[in-house]
């Protein structure tokens, strides 16, 4: 967990061949937006997500590892020009992660409201959402 943690820490468009030291080839990942089945895909995921963002930096809050699985707790900032007006948004999220006998992820699960990382930063649609999640909450 804790390599798993440091690689998540420095990871940019520039070393994304550091996957591969805490993936298993056949890694299964899923988060709001997607699921990504192999090191090949997931890879090639993250290099077109760093085109358009600037490198997501995380700060790591919280992490359960058992023998086999971890939960870590973390908040990611990242920018983007098209969303937010361009300034640091912040999304809480959650991992959960399996490793195989080796010590690499096989299976990697993120959990983050794609809402407040994404449709509430775009201006028009962003108001719409905000209005209906505090309309859920009254």
């Amino acid at each position: 967990m804790e390599k798993f943690l440091d690689v998540y820490g420095k990871l940019n468009a520039e070393n994304l061949h550091l996957l591969k030291e805490v993936y298993a080839e056949e890694v299964r990942f899923i988060d709001p937006a997607h699921e990504i089945v192999g090191l090949k895909a997931l890879t090639a995921y993250f290099d077109k997500l760093y085109e358009n963002i600037e490198p997501p930096r995380f700060r790591f809050t919280h992490y359960v590892k058992g023998e086999s699985e971890g939960y870590v707790q973390w908040e990611m900032e990242f920018s983007h020009p098209k969303l937010g007006g361009g300034k640091a948004i912040t999304v809480p999220g959650t991992s959960f992660v399996r490793f195989e006998g080796s010590g690499k992820v096989f299976f990697h699960r993120d959990y983050f409201d794609l809402g407040a990382m994404l449709y509430e930063q775009i201006p028009v649609l962003g108001r719409i959402v905000t209005s209906i999640k505090r309309r859920l909450g009254s």
